[in-house]
């Protein structure tokens, strides 16, 4: 039986003119919902949830408490006001106590209530906790790098972070919302929960500056930061290690040395990844061929894009192609 939706694929844009490299990265972060639910779980119960590649997971308690596994160092108690967030999709469980059996989600009878949300009641009869859970997709290359460099958990207690009063309303919100299950309450709920995705990735940034190296930490360096989004803006312009540098006011040698130690590429490496993975979006659109993403992106025929692509990406577009909507198509079932 069907219960999710293949997640759509938005090609980048252009993002807008900031000051703030971060930002923009946050920026990138379109969500594409797979499945959102409403869960009314009555003890003892347990849900396994299976690994989800490519999604970031999340759980909002608004009412009882559980116990996430499987995600972080060790077992995580959720409760009202809390959010627990899986960058990387990776497969865990929720459950009334520790000692709970549990049942794999995509086994457990639901009520769809649109193509994407859905209404899930288990469990012994017990005390209820009630949570709003999804998953939802990222296509954009910058938000993908920032998702690799997140943690396994983010666990977010709404009153710790700066934007404590912000958050917590946005919960009570979804809270009403799921409880009084209004005509459109599917709609509001979701959208909340791209917004407390969000929200939840921009507390911890903010709160773990310590932790943030490679990429992320270039990002916020007053030099590499700009020339990183200028690529990432302009992906089919020629850019050269000297006219990056030019950009940023640095001088060549200075710049390269700069920008390798941050980001731990060169920085034509890095301009090549960032075409692959730019070209990777556009190739999953099923819109665009590859001699027209080689075309779009500066190359002088489709053999050199080819080439280019397999030594980033692993594949030909092709193949790569192919590989993508084989694993979309898995996702869908």
């Amino acid at each position: 039986m069907t219960r999710t939706k293949a997640p759509g694929t938005i090609p980048p844009t252009a993002l807008p003119e900031s000051g703030d490299p971060l930002g923009e990265a946050l920026h990138a972060f379109r969500l594409e919902g797979v499945v959102y639910a409403r869960s009314h779980l009555t003890a003892p119960w347990g849900v396994s949830m299976p690994p989800m590649p490519g999604c970031v997971m999340f759980h909002v308690v608004t009412s009882g408490s559980c116990v996430l596994e499987g995600a972080g160092d060790g077992p995580t108690t959720l409760r009202p006001g809390e959010f627990a967030l899986m960058p990387r999709g990776e497969g865990h469980t929720i459950k009334s106590q520790p000692n709970a059996r549990t049942e794999d989600y995509f086994s457990l009878p639901v009520r769809r209530m649109t193509d994407r949300y859905e209404v899930l009641r288990y469990g012994g009869g017990g005390a209820e906790t009630t949570l709003i859970c999804g998953a939802v997709c990222v296509d954009h290359p910058a938000a993908r790098d920032l998702i690799g460099m997140l943690p396994g958990l983010i666990h977010t207690r709404a009153w710790d972070t700066p934007d404590a009063d912000w958050m917590l309303g946005t919960l009570r919100l979804m809270g009403a919302e799921a409880s009084a299950q209004l005509p459109g309450g599917e709609t509001i709920v979701t959208r909340l929960a791209d917004v407390l995705v969000v929200q939840s990735i921009r507390a911890w940034l903010n709160q773990h500056p310590e932790e943030q190296s490679g990429w992320l930490g270039a990002l916020r360096d007053h030099r590499i930061g700009p020339a990183l989004v200028r690529i990432q803006r302009e992906p089919e312009r020629a850019w050269t290690v000297a006219s990056l540098a030019s950009s940023v006011a640095m001088s060549r040698s200075a710049f390269s040395a700069r920008f390798t130690e941050l980001v731990g590429e060169s920085p034509l490496q890095y301009v090549t990844r960032w075409r692959m993975q730019v070209a990777g979006a556009w190739l999953q659109s099923d819109e665009t061929t590859a001699a027209e993403c080689g075309a779009r992106l500066g190359y002088n025929s489709e053999a050199a894009f080819n080439r280019a692509f397999k030594r980033v990406m692993g594949l030909p577009p092709r193949a790569w192609q192919r590989h993508q909507a084989q694993t979309t198509q898995a996702l869908a079932q």
